[in-house]
């Protein structure tokens, strides 16, 4: 979970909601209109009263009738306005606060992603901001125009008899007692249940997500199981919420039923004995009804208020974390500049060191080979040159710059990257090939084509109907796995990057691919500093540095021909795979 202390204070919730962006004046409107159509309503019993004791054929006067018309046209038409301009209002909050969850969150480093599920981040942008939404549109508006109602009303009803007002008044305090106790309980599951409900979109994201290694590991009722379990938390968070309706009705209704029997009791008898007239017994009626409902609203209004703090307080976490450093370093153009990795060491955490003094020098144009056993840290050095990851200690440099001095877009848009198992997003090839190019709309079909042809993709993609606009399905699931290595490649043939990442790109393909996508990454590799992942010795027995990791540490860094002389594992390594 994000956020597990859950201060009682308002503050942050009101500090959030100022600090969003939202049309103030629409909100001073919406709530004016709303506190016109409390007062509208408030007419609408006096105007009753009039009629209901001067109650004749000829007393129906037109002016009397036309005021009672108007009242509740006014009240219908002003409450819509409230309605629709208090929506506006609490859409733009919401908005403004999944824009800000979302630049955040883009921004946010890769070591937030590996430690939080994206589901329940998910939850958080959608779900706990809807809540927010709900409490400023509907519920806000409900409890101010309710304050306005059971005040106007009590002070109508003393100025028109303080005997049955007091009378009425003795249902208040009993349905607080009854309405608060309630109201926090239901608080305190609507909670627990923002908290289930996150949780559960995580887990159904991720199965989702990986639908294939689901069922190619016959995983079904496993997570059918998981699933059902997840389903059957909610529903029992949902009939705790339902119990606490099923009190509240129940005893609201009785409460109501003992006032108006008491206030038609004792009211009959007054207008038996002509000290109050049957108009006011029936204001009275009705102004009990504009005192008892807004109090049952109230229990839902702090319900919802409750539920708002528990969602302000996640929302504030994402907002509060710090962001991917380098967003503002210099912009430099890192062509011909040798990288320097000097004494690095990284960590996931102090318990967790992987990488430990890792020094090298990348030339311009060298391709540099990182072998060794599986989790040795190769994918981890990958990592800290891509900068997901800031060295523990120890400094990268490109030329006499540091990279952490760069900003990250100067940094990663001069680098391509090509991992063994290429990331597509679901839309066309055209969307692939220019994804995160900001000129990427700009470039003509000429280009696109020329590198297609350059990776080996041309073929395949003209073959299809569509051509550069073939869906690719999620994550590129309607291509073969080597035609999504060559769409890679070809998109960072159109980055023209200085520095290119493989990892093993060939590694996963069959021999037919593998033969093509080779050519193109030699293609692809000229004039470039490479830095490439060894699975395999054969595909880097040119390279101008070998570099041998175990356990974090480099225990060997030579030529193929150096090392085979040098370093026992890699020989090893290479009689088994080379023989």
């Amino acid at each position: 979970m994000l956020v597990e202390n859950r201060p009682n204070s308002l503050k942050p919730f009101v500090a959030l909601l100022l600090s969003s962006e939202f049309p103030r004046r629409l909100l001073v409107a919406g709530l004016a209109a709303s506190v016109l159509t409390t007062a509208a309503g408030l007419v609408v019993p006096l105007l009753t009263k009039n009629l209901v004791d001067g109650f004749s054929l000829s007393s129906l006067s037109v002016p009397l009738m036309s005021a009672i018309a108007l009242a509740f046209i006014a009240q219908a038409v002003i409450n819509g306005l409230s309605i629709y301009w208090l929506s506006v209002v609490g859409y733009k909050i919401v908005s403004s606060l999944r824009d800000r969850m979302w630049m955040k969150l883009i921004r946010l480093p890769v070591s937030y992603f590996d430690r939080q599920s994206s589901g329940e981040t998910v939850s958080r942008v959608v779900n706990d901001t809807s809540v927010v939404q709900d409490l400023i549109s509907n519920r806000f508006p409900q409890f101010i125009s309710g304050i306005i109602s059971i005040l106007g009303a009590v002070i109508i009803l003393l100025l028109m008899d303080w005997k049955m007002t007091m009378l009425m008044l003795v249902s208040v305090p009993l349905t607080i007692a009854i309405m608060f106790p309630l109201g926090r309980k239901m608080a305190q599951i609507s909670r627990e249940l923002q908290d289930e409900t996150a949780a559960f979109t995580g887990h159904v994201q991720q199965t989702l997500g990986e639908i294939r290694l689901m069922k190619a590991s016959t995983a079904e009722q496993s997570e059918e199981r998981k699933g059902l379990a997840g389903i059957e938390r909610l529903f029992q968070f949902g009939l705790k919420e339902a119990r606490i309706f099923a009190l509240i009705a129940p005893i609201m209704y009785l409460v109501v039923m003992i006032v108006v029997v008491m206030i038609i009791g004792y009211g009959g008898m007054r207008v038996s004995n002509g000290t109050m007239s049957t108009g006011s017994l029936v204001a009275f009626l009705l102004y009990l009804f504009q005192i008892i409902m807004p109090i049952t609203s109230f229990a839902m209004f702090f319900t919802q208020l409750q539920k708002a703090k528990g969602a302000t307080e996640r929302i504030i976490a994402i907002l509060d974390l710090p962001p991917e450093p380098g967003q503002d370093g210099i912009a430099m153009d890192i062509k011909n500049e040798p990288i320097h990795v000097d004494n690095v060491s990284f960590a996931y955490s102090k318990e967790e060191p992987v990488l430990k003094g890792i020094s090298f020098t990348a030339q311009p144009g060298d391709m540099i080979a990182f072998a060794g056993p599986s989790g040795g840290g190769k994918t981890t050095m990958f990592g800290l040159l891509e900068r997901f990851y800031e060295p523990s200690s120890g400094e990268i440099r490109i030329g006499s710059t540091p990279i952490a001095d760069l900003s990250m877009a100067s940094w990663r848009s001069q680098i391509g990257y090509v991992p063994q198992e290429s990331a597509m997003m679901a839309g066309t090839i055209r969307e692939n090939l220019v994804y995160g190019l900001a000129d990427g709309k700009t470039i003509s079909d000429e280009q696109l084509w020329e590198v297609a042809r350059m990776a080996y993709a041309d073929q395949f993609i003209r073959s299809f109907p569509n051509g550069l606009n073939t869906e690719v399905g999620e994550r590129g699931v309607k291509l073969s796995g080597g035609q999504r290595q060559r769409i890679a490649i070809a998109r960072a043939f159109l980055r023209d990057p200085k520095i290119l990442m493989m990892d093993e790109a060939t590694a996963s393909l069959d021999s037919q691919s593998e033969g093509i996508v080779q050519e193109a990454l030699v293609q692809l590799m000229k004039g470039r500093t490479t830095f490439v992942i060894a699975h395999r010795l054969s595909t880097i027995v040119d390279a101008d540095q070998i570099i041998f990791i175990e356990k974090g540490q480099v225990t060997g860094m030579g030529t193929h021909a150096e090392l085979l002389e040098s370093h026992k594992l890699y020989h090893e390594f290479a009689e088994q795979q080379l023989a």
